[in-house]
């Protein structure tokens, strides 16, 4: 039957990520879950990621020859736990590899990060190769995830495919828990007419995408010829990258009384850790990935729907 189940379909990029993929294939070939499914439209499954005898029973069910795989806990959120970061990021990864590796699943899609990346990366155009200490358990666990896919593609053929997410700003959902969250924030403080507490100091550079663009890559990722995928770690991927005052500064021009005020915390750390910018030319050359949205248009998107 060849249809497609998003595994954590109720998170950030899950919810655009199936209003896409039913667009295009059809609601009935695109099949949500996730462990809550309150905000899910059917067809839906109430699914725990890491239990391998249900997802395993969705997917021979429904006849699924597709997956993307977003279950993960955060940058943020999994410092606060580090080992139950560590053992939900790693187990729902492998649970997946290994139905692929029985021949269950043609193609897997899995996300990777920016948090693969640590003080000792380039800085300014972080290359697809190079120097990668992660200080988060986030970051360990996606570095650890990315050298296991390449591993089951060299060891057993599975077709998976990933890209290294930058920090992610949407209006549809939540932020999630991430060291970036601060940008999508800063939209709400906005339209309630309150001063922004960021917790990230003014002159913090960071890469950034909007989750349109985020949602584009995987698909055209997923969509293309498995000829056209020279990297099976995981791609680099960029767009825009700008500071906390310069993203201020922006909204201003929509909220001319919005102030903000700078309360760095721990996400700091993190954030001090990770590249200026990353240099995502192979993805730009290898399956021709190009990102539309700039600083400006982001914002404005925003601000028209926040």
């Amino acid at each position: 039957m060849n249809k497609t189940l998003v595994i954590g379909a109720a998170g950030q990029i899950g919810t655009e990520l199936v209003e896409e993929l039913r667009a295009r294939r059809g609601v009935d070939q695109v099949i949500a879950s996730d462990i809550q499914i309150k905000n899910l439209l059917t067809p839906c499954y109430e699914l725990d990621a890491t239990d391998p005898d249900k997802v395993r029973k969705i997917v021979q069910k429904e006849g699924i020859s597709e997956v993307y795989n977003l279950v993960a806990m955060l940058s943020a959120k999994g410092e606060k736990e580090p080992q139950k970061a560590w053992d939900l990021n790693m187990k729902t990864l492998f649970i997946i590899l290994d139905l692929a590796k029985e021949g269950k699943i043609k193609k897997i899609f899995w996300p990777s990060s920016i948090a693969v990346f640590g003080p000792s990366s380039n800085s300014v155009g972080a290359p697809q190769y190079g120097s990668m200490e992660p200080t988060t358990s986030y970051g360990i666990s996606k570095l650890a995830g990315e050298l296991w896919c390449q591993y089951y593609f060299q060891n057993y053929g599975v077709d998976i495919r990933s890209i290294r997410y930058p920090g992610l700003i949407s209006w549809r959902t939540k932020p999630g828990g991430g060291t970036t969250d601060y940008a999508i924030e800063i939209f709400h403080s906005a339209r309630r007419g309150k001063e922004f507490i960021s917790f990230l100091g003014p002159e913090t550079r960071l890469p950034m995408m909007y989750m349109e663009d985020a949602v584009k890559a995987a698909i055209q990722l997923m969509e293309a010829d498995s000829e056209m995928i020279k990297i099976r770690t995981s791609y680099n991927l960029a767009a825009v990258d700008f500071t906390p005052a310069e993203l201020f500064e922006e909204i201003r021009k929509f909220y001319p009384r919005l102030k903000i005020s700078y309360n760095p915390d721990l996400r700091q750390n993190i954030a001090d850790s990770w590249p200026d910018s990353i240099n995502d030319s192979h993805a730009r050359q290898d399956w021709g990935w190009n990102h539309q949205f700039d600083l400006k248009m982001m914002v404005k998107d925003m601000v028209n729907n926040v």
